[in-house]
């Protein structure tokens, strides 16, 4: 299978840069898998798409302030690390900038205080692509100093400063871990929930500290030959029976954003009788046409990078035809694309 059959041509100006005032605003395309059926609507009409009992799986992860600017101790050139992923206490795979600067060794000062930083971090190994591990030192206690030192790690493509760090958190985001947000759940208030709640949606929550890799385009020419990265997950045991409870009686699961499908799907592996438990762990699922999926039943999504995994994600759930016809009207119909952009629905 190859990459670049999930190829689009994307006009830059419908990258959405700014999120839309009012969160639940935004454009919603829908999709329905067995028929191709495309329609467009906004956001709320959501609501008319629910039955009775559905139950709707949110990722309730935070996005740390896991951009850091600092200096390199030894000669004051500036760097910038990205923090992916918290390895074991003070050690973290970071993305670094410029990479090449930084050697095993290296010392990188953060956030200067009458001339002693507040932050350091010693490179420990070199990987590929820009990768190192690191280990922090610092006094005190680390995510109150990653809150005063780091700033949001909004994607590449926005180029606009955000001026509320909140409009790039979900409303339900609870645990702090990941490095990008779950883009599908910025369309959501506390009130929207509710009124899906009225109508007799269930709501449960899985955690998926996402890492950047997810949203990567794909570096390989053939699909089978790409590795995710590995991100960590987490299910509690209410949850886990209320998604349990919902399979096992037949009802509709809807995943909220591809994070949330991932986690289910992780857990439809580890749990092929369906009978869900509480866990923790690390996944690198890697979902793309031809897979059987086991636990989602509808999707909802924002619109994805060109040969990204997701976009190959959204494809094994409705088709790639189908999917690469509902992009080609999206951008005929100008949607706003990517993590501030508009919502498709598929079910």
């Amino acid at each position: 299978m190859k990459a670049e059959w999930f190829d689009f041509e994307l006009p830059e100006r419908l990258i959405a840069q700014t999120p839309l005032p009012e969160r639940t605003a935004s454009r919603l395309l829908t999709l329905e898998k067995a028929t191709g059926r495309i329609a467009h609507h906004t956001f709320r009409d959501l609501a008319a798409y629910v039955r009775e009992g559905d139950t709707f799986v949110f990722n309730d992860t935070r996005v740390m302030p896991a951009r850091l600017i600092g200096v390199k101790a030894d000669t004051g050139a500036k760097v910038e690390l990205l923090l992916l992923k918290q390895l074991e206490g003070d050690r973290w795979e970071t993305l670094a900038k410029p990479a090449k600067r930084l050697k095993r060794g290296t010392e990188i000062a953060f956030g200067d205080q009458a001339g002693t930083p507040l932050l350091r971090a010693v490179v420990e190994e070199e990987g590929e692509m820009g990768s190192r591990i690191v280990r922090f030192r610092y006094e005190g206690i680390f995510h109150e100093l990653l809150d005063r030192l780091g700033e949001m790690p909004l994607p590449p493509y926005i180029k606009t400063r955000l001026e509320d760090r909140e409009r790039y958190q979900t409303v339900y985001a609870r645990h702090t871990g990941s490095a990008a947000a779950p883009t599908a759940g910025l369309h959501f208030t506390e009130s929207f929930m509710r009124e899906l709640q009225d109508k007799g949606v269930q709501i449960a929550y899985v955690t998926l500290h996402v890492g950047l890799g997810t949203f990567r385009p794909i570096s390989a020419e053939n699909v089978e030959d790409h590795e995710m990265h590995a991100e960590y997950y987490r299910l509690d045991e209410a949850n886990a029976r209320m998604i349990r409870e919902a399979k096992q009686a037949g009802r509709r699961i809807v995943a909220i954003g591809t994070t949330s499908a991932r986690t289910l799907e992780t857990l439809g592996g580890r749990y092929p009788d369906g009978n869900i438990e509480a866990c923790s762990g690390w996944t690198d699922i890697f979902i793309y046409p031809g897979y059987k999926f086991r636990m989602v039943d509808a999707l909802l999504t924002n619109f994805h990078l060109p040969q990204s995994t997701l976009v190959m994600l959204v494809s094994a759930l409705a088709g790639r035809d189908a999917v690469m016809r509902a992009y080609a009207e999206a951008i005929e119909r100008e949607y706003r694309f990517f993590s501030f952009g508009d919502a498709m629905f598929i079910y």
